[in-house]
């Protein structure tokens, strides 16, 4: 399969350098110099038990010249698609399948979710419309990526735990691409599940994401630490039971209890979010797909948050402080 990757951080990284690795062509895009190592000496992946591969990818700085691909997985972090969504429709041919990857709640989310918020626009995520008009909805496939990583260094990715990515068309369908992108991960060596129902599991994932990523950003405090120290589980818990009545008022069903998820995050142990690490490189941070389209469905379906909306008030400020405090921001700065 032909694939390209747009954004090789963390996220887009690992599974750039797995599907290189079972034999797919791969491009990636980034810039500076984390797309010069990658050029220089390949993308580099270790993983948890130490294992490490050198991948070997088409390394560009542009989706106009990474060219026509059978996938497109959209791996820049959610703040920065409005600068690549533009110039997608280079990348595509008849049947491209666009995978989005990022944390928290996506853009599309009410795109072909029958009932009354069907083709709603989430203006936190796309205020200016620009995302639904590049991005066809008809070519999206959600994710969820349950994988931690980093970037210890340039050209470098250090997988810390987890290998799952299930995926799911907008509409529930089961269908033949959908089955294809979930043989295409296992194939990889990660693990994947076909779900007729991908926004509760991504609510799964965000209850995490809205919580312990501000958080974390905010205290500088690992998942361990904040899951064992009383004051800031009891917010966790408090921010999650108020998006899951944000959730349930959308037809979203928990597999899981509050107490099992927090348990699970404390079971990583002294993982740093991908928050945290964003403000300890200076990078802008998630603030309104994490905690701010919460917020936004929460007015929408007329469900008061006091808890989400002052950590979020918190959270909004420290980015505004850490984006003026540095300038050369990456404009494909990846998940």
């Amino acid at each position: 399969m032909k694939i390209c990757v747009v954004g090789a951080g963390a996220i887009g990284g690992l599974t750039a350098a797995r599907f290189a690795e079972a034999g797919n062509e791969v491009a990636v895009v980034d810039q500076g110099a984390h797309l010069e190592a990658i050029r220089e000496k390949g993308l580099k992946l270790i993983w948890e038990d130490g294992s490490e591969i050198i991948a070997q990818v088409r390394a560009v700085d542009s989706v106009a010249e990474a060219g026509p691909q059978d996938l497109v997985v959209l791996a820049v972090k959610a703040h920065f698609l409005d600068q690549v969504a533009r110039d997608v429709d280079k990348m595509l041919n008849d049947d491209t399948m666009i995978l989005t990857v990022q944390n928290g709640i996506p853009w599309w989310y009410f795109q072909k979710l029958a009932g009354p918020y069907e083709g709603s626009r989430l203006r936190t995520l796309d205020p200016s419309g620009l995302l639904t008009k590049h991005i066809p909805s008809d070519r999206i496939i959600g994710c969820v990526v349950y994988p931690a990583a980093s970037v210890p260094e340039l050209g470098v990715i250090k997988h810390v735990e987890g290998d799952r990515f299930p995926v799911g068309e907008l509409d529930g369908s089961e269908s033949a691409r959908v089955q294809k992108l979930h043989d295409l991960f296992v194939e990889s060596g990660l693990r994947s599940r076909v779900l007729d129902d991908i926004r509760s599991e991504i609510w799964l994932k965000a209850w995490g994401n809205l919580s312990f990523n501000p958080i974390s950003a905010l205290t500088h405090a690992t998942l361990v630490e904040i899951c064992q120290f009383p004051e800031t589980r009891e917010l966790a818990a408090d921010m999650m039971r108020e998006a899951q009545e944000i959730a349930e008022k959308l037809g979203v069903t928990f597999r899981h209890t509050i107490e099992k998820r927090i348990a699970g995050a404390e079971g990583v142990g002294a993982h740093k979010t991908s928050m945290l690490q964003d403000v300890e490189a200076g990078r802008s941070l998630e603030t309104e797909a994490l905690i701010g389209a919460i917020l936004e469905i929460g007015g929408i379906t007329e469900t008061p948050a006091p808890a989400i909306k002052a950590v979020y008030a918190l959270v909004k400020l420290l980015n505004k402080v850490m984006v003026s405090g540095h300038a050369g921001v990456r404009l494909t700065e990846a998940a």
